[in-house]
């Protein structure tokens, strides 16, 4: 159960872990950045990919701060994400499967507070038994806090977040945690993954140790991670303690990054790069004989190129028989030769009006059933099954005017001046409840945009008048075209 909303937590590592002062940690920062660059030269795959997920160590800046960083450097500072998920390790608490923090507003550093997304939190703790609140788990846990001032320094908008302390290592919990976190892992949002890598061997020894590690992570299999793992364990190292102190968040992103179709393997979109190492040692703070390791990952996504999507004359036309062909006696049908956009899935909405006047109007807003089928069943149901009107009859057909309007697939929003009023749909979701209003709406009101938002999200998706302000937002366009009973 949620706490106070308006809670803060304040830091717990600042003045530790990296500096407490606000122009001492900027200019730590810069040096780090700077740092990363020599260490770890920029070089983006193809343009169209974007960063799923980044491996990050936790460590005080002055040990792994660059390695960190080299990550971090790969994000566009103009990315924009729709959640922050932070997945790491519990070094306090027991926790059985995961602890969400959704009892704080925001996350505290020296940079200001970034916000947390306390809704989804508890939404994940709600329908997810894998998932609880365990106050102790988060109140003086250092490995997503240190994660925060890189964000907040590469990122010119911050997303909100999503902390997670993982507290399993047993591989049947894990994937519970993978399966609820999976619709979430896509491009729109990033997954930052907090891991150290071998704990206290010699500094020949974790170059050994660290290296296995690496190439147990190079084909983004998790069985060749586990594989690693026990490399390490088998190898007898002294004082290793342990080669992944987070395992069980990179588990669960190698999980969730499975091919479905070829469970084990890497889904084909998705390219795992090595970014940067270092250990301890390195540093001039740290010695040789027990050093700790820090590797630095990149998950890209390559994202699909899909041309704008468009009608022909003919594809027109055809659409509108099969519509008429809905609602005519079966002496009336006519001829339907099926284009290539009538296996194209996508949303559609038709509307009969009669002297003007609306007659039926019946649309299916997802993206789940071809365009030809839809069509038929939308037509029908305008005319027969429109809750409003009774069903249609066939005298009425020579009065009827038959408008359909194809809705182009969904583009998400981060600011309401992408929306383009009277021009676009508005589509928003929040939790479990939706609601759109079609672009010609705007052509039958005298509101403004914000009053189209407000009455989209209070009598559409009954989330109240400025509910659309916290909620999910996507334009669309629609095709419309039309014609009368011939």
């Amino acid at each position: 159960m949620a706490q106070s909303s308006q809670v803060i937590r304040c830091p717990a590592v600042a003045g530790q872990f990296y500096e407490a002062d606000v122009d001492d940690l900027k200019a730590d920062l810069r040096h780090c950045f700077l740092e990363a660059r020599q260490l770890a030269p920029i070089d983006h795959p193809a343009t169209d990919s974007v960063v799923q997920a980044v491996i990050v160590p936790h460590a005080g800046y002055v040990f792994s701060g660059s390695v960190a960083a080299a990550a971090f450097l790969r994000l566009p500072t103009d990315a924009h994400y729709d959640h922050i998920f932070l997945l790491g390790p519990s070094h306090h608490a027991y926790v059985d499967g995961a602890s969400v923090n959704n009892a704080f507003a925001a996350y505290h550093t020296p940079l200001g507070d970034v916000p947390v997304d306390t809704a989804l939190c508890s939404e994940l703790i709600r329908h997810h038994a894998v998932f609880s609140y365990v106050p102790s788990a988060h109140d003086r846990e250092h490995c997503l806090e240190v994660e925060l001032p890189f964000l907040q320094t590469r990122l010119k908008k911050m997303a909100p977040i999503v902390p997670i302390i993982i507290g399993t290592e047993t591989l049947p919990a894990l994937k519970e945690i993978a399966d609820a976190l999976r619709p979430y892992f896509n491009a729109h949002n990033l997954f930052v993954i907090s891991s150290d890598f071998c704990h206290y061997p010699a500094y020949a020894d974790a170059l050994t140790a660290d290296g296995n590690m690496a190439e147990g992570m190079r084909s983004g299999r998790l069985s060749d991670f586990t594989a690693a793992l026990r490399k390490n364990a088998s190898l007898g190292i002294p004082h290793l303690v342990t080669s992944a102190c987070g395992a069980c968040g990179i588990e669960v992103l190698l999980l969730m990054a499975q091919d479905t179709a070829k469970e084990g393997n890497m889904a084909r979109d998705l390219k795992l790069q090595h970014v940067a190492y270092r250990n301890s040692g390195d540093s001039p703070y740290g010695g040789k004989d027990e050093v700790v390791g820090y590797h630095s990952f990149v998950l890209w996504r390559q994202q699909e190129t899909t041309p704008r999507f468009s009608l022909t004359d003919d594809d027109k036309r055809q659409l509108l028989n099969v519509a008429w062909n809905a609602i005519s006696p079966g002496s009336q049908q006519r001829e339907v030769r099926p284009t290539k956009v009538f296996d194209v899935k996508c949303g559609v909405f038709v509307t009969l009006t009669k002297h003007g006047r609306l007659r039926g109007c019946i649309g299916h807003f997802g993206e789940d059933i071809a365009l030809g089928r839809i069509t038929r069943e939308m037509a029908h149901a305008a005319a027969f099954e429109d809750p409003r009107f009774l069903p249609l009859s066939a005298d009425e057909l020579p009065d009827l005017t038959l408008e359909i309007s194809v809705l182009t697939p969904l583009h998400r929003i981060h600011d309401i001046s992408e929306f383009h009023y009277g021009e676009q749909g508005i589509y928003m979701r929040k939790g479990y409840r939706s609601g759109t209003f079609l672009p010609q709406v705007a052509d039958e009101v005298n509101w403004t945009k914000e009053e189209f938002l407000g009455h989209c999200a209070q009598d559409k998706a009954g989330i109240g008048w400025d509910g659309w302000r916290t909620a999910d937002l996507y334009t669309y366009e629609a095709i419309r075209f039309e014609e009368p009973y011939r």
